[in-house]
C-alpha cells in the first residue's frame, strides 16, 4: 500500500509542476488558493499594520470598560460624541452584540444604553472581591477557628 501511494503522490506533484490549471484546481480543492490572497495583503510594504477584512468593522476608537470604571456620567459623555458608525464599532469590537441585534438599531441613544448597560456589567465585575476589609461584613478568617481542630 505504501508503494502504491508514494507513486501515486509523485504523480500528482510531477501534475502540479507541469499543469497550471490542474495546480490551481488541486490548490482549490486543499483550500490553499484562500490562504494565499491574504498573506500577500498582509504583508503589504505600504501599510504598517495588517489589513482587516473587508468584513469586519474598524476598531472601537474608545474603550468603554476602561471609561465606565471612572464613572458612568464620563462614559455616557464620551459616547455622546461618537456618531451611529462608531458606537457600532464599539459594539462590535467589544462583543456587545450576542444576539446580533444591536448593530441594527438605528436610535444612536439606544445603542449608547446598551454599551453602558454591558460596560457597567464588566467593570463591576469581580467587585465582590475587591476592597473589603475588617469591618466591611466579611468575616475574618482567624475568626472562623473555634478551637475544635486537634493538634497532631
Amino acid at each position: 500500500m505504501k508503494k502504491v501511494l508514494n507513486t501515486l503522490f509523485k504523480e500528482i506533484v510531477q501534475e502540479t509542476d507541469t499543469n497550471p490549471a490542474f495546480r490551481a484546481r488541486v490548490e482549490a480543492a486543499l483550500g490553499l488558493d484562500d490562504k494565499k490572497k491574504p498573506e500577500a495583503k498582509a504583508h503589504d510594504a505600504s501599510s504598517p499594520h495588517p489589513k482587516r477584512p473587508s468584513n469586519r468593522r474598524p476598531p472601537a476608537v474608545l474603550d468603554p470598560v476602561h471609561l465606565a470604571r471612572q464613572g458612568e456620567d464620563l462614559l455616557r459623555s464620551e459616547l455622546a460624541k461618537l456618531d451611529i458608525e462608531q458606537l457600532r464599532d464599539v459594539v462590535a469590537d467589544y462583543g456587545m452584540d450576542t444576539g446580533k441585534l444591536v448593530l441594527k438599531w438605528r436610535d444612536s441613544e439606544r445603542i449608547i444604553e446598551r454599551i453602558i448597560e454591558v460596560a457597567r456589567g464588566r467593570a463591576q465585575k469581580g467587585s465582590a472581591f475587591r476592597d473589603q476589609g475588617p469591618g466591611d461584613g466579611t468575616a475574618d478568617p482567624a475568626d472562623l477557628d473555634d478551637g475544635s481542630q486537634t493538634k497532631t
